[in-house]
């Protein structure tokens, strides 16, 4: 296999290295930003809208066991994306995997209630929380191995920590937009 890396410091492009590193920092929270909202949204509104149930509980316990779902198709998501990644470039990657987060997110949106669409509701919303799932899981490597590969050797370790500041960002957004 082979591995090609962009080296931005010793070609003297300081500027370009920041522009990736911030970028993936950016991208990052944007998506988690995504994949957490949903945990906002369990429990204020979808489980009353897609899991009706005498008991508020059993409805905000279904609504949060959707929100595992996304967790779990997570790991598939890396493992698929690396490869691509590894084969196509990982800018392509990353690509399609924030349209896939973004759509997901866009089509929870739009998805009919349960009291609408009957049992296809909670159904879709399942679906869709596994591909918002597998396109973080893509993500998330994706955008640490692209960092690094850009960053110079003694250096790798410390920009591609500006990924990992995205997720708890990302966390962060979606509560203090609840509170708005």
């Amino acid at each position: 296999m082979t591995v090609t890396t962009h080296n931005a410091v010793n070609t003297g492009n300081q500027p370009l290295l920041r522009r990736v590193a911030s970028a993936s920092a950016i991208g990052t929270a944007a998506e988690y930003y995504d994949f957490f909202a949903y945990g906002t949204a369990a429990v204020l509104f979808f489980g009353q809208l897609f899991f009706p149930s005498a008991d508020p509980l059993i409805s905000t316990l279904a609504a949060f066991a959707t929100y595992a779902v996304g967790f779990l198709a997570r790991p598939l998501g890396g493992i698929v994306f690396g490869h691509i990644g590894d084969k196509v470039g990982r800018k392509k990657a990353l690509v399609i995997t924030i349209l896939i987060v973004g759509l997901g997110t866009f089509c929870i949106g739009l998805l009919p209630t349960y009291e609408q669409i009957g049992i296809w509701a909670p159904i879709a919303l399942i679906f869709i929380r596994v591909l918002q799932g597998f396109g973080v899981g893509g993500e998330q490597a994706g955008a640490v191995l692209m960092t690094a590969e850009y960053a110079p050797p003694p250096r790798r370790g410390f920009y591609a920590s500006w990924v990992q500041i995205g997720a708890p960002a990302g966390f962060l957004l979606p509560s203090g937009c609840s509170r708005c």
